[in-house]
């Protein structure tokens, strides 16, 4: 059973699978689970700063895909009230959001409501491929920015 265990944590350890684990990590964060992904980013960055792009982008691709993940679920869970009340439902403090349509999930970094605009979107049935760039850019710019930050910003902050 030890066995078992330590090739689990060797798996899942930053300094030999670090680009997978940080997918994993992301992907999970990004739902709307209350989790971050980024002491994961940071800490692969800090141990391997050579891997400064790929980790960005692994992180980036891995949020936006728990994004569409929570897409999904506020569409699948929209398709159910209407099914169960028998009647299209219609929250009006969600019309502002439909008025920015798919430009909104520009938001989707934000900490605390980012994930859950993304199930917003689902559930207002957003165009999905333009909500997805939308995360994607989002996502991408808030990794960039914090692990840049970390690297060469305040470089003494945050030592794993």
């Amino acid at each position: 059973m030890d066995h078992w265990i330590a090739q689990l944590l060797t798996l899942f350890s930053l300094p030999e699978v670090g680009l997978g684990t940080v997918f994993v990590v992301a992907v999970v964060s990004a739902t709307l689970l209350p989790m971050g992904s980024e002491p994961a980013v940071f800490a692969l960055v800090k141990l391997n700063p050579e891997l400064f792009w790929p980790a960005v982008l692994v992180a980036t691709v891995g949020n936006t895909l728990g994004g569409v993940i929570s897409y999904g679920m506020g569409l699948g869970a929209h398709a159910a009230v209407d099914k169960a009340t028998g009647h299209p439902t219609q929250v009006k403090a969600l019309e502002w959001l439909r008025r920015f349509g798919p430009k909104a999930c520009l938001l989707s970094w934000l900490p605390g409501v980012g994930d859950p605009l993304c199930a917003v979107a689902g559930w207002l049935k957003l165009p999905f491929w333009p909500c997805t760039a939308y995360m994607a850019i989002g996502k991408f710019a808030r990794y960039l920015t914090m692990t840049a930050g970390l690297l060469w910003v305040f470089p003494g902050v945050y030592t794993p």
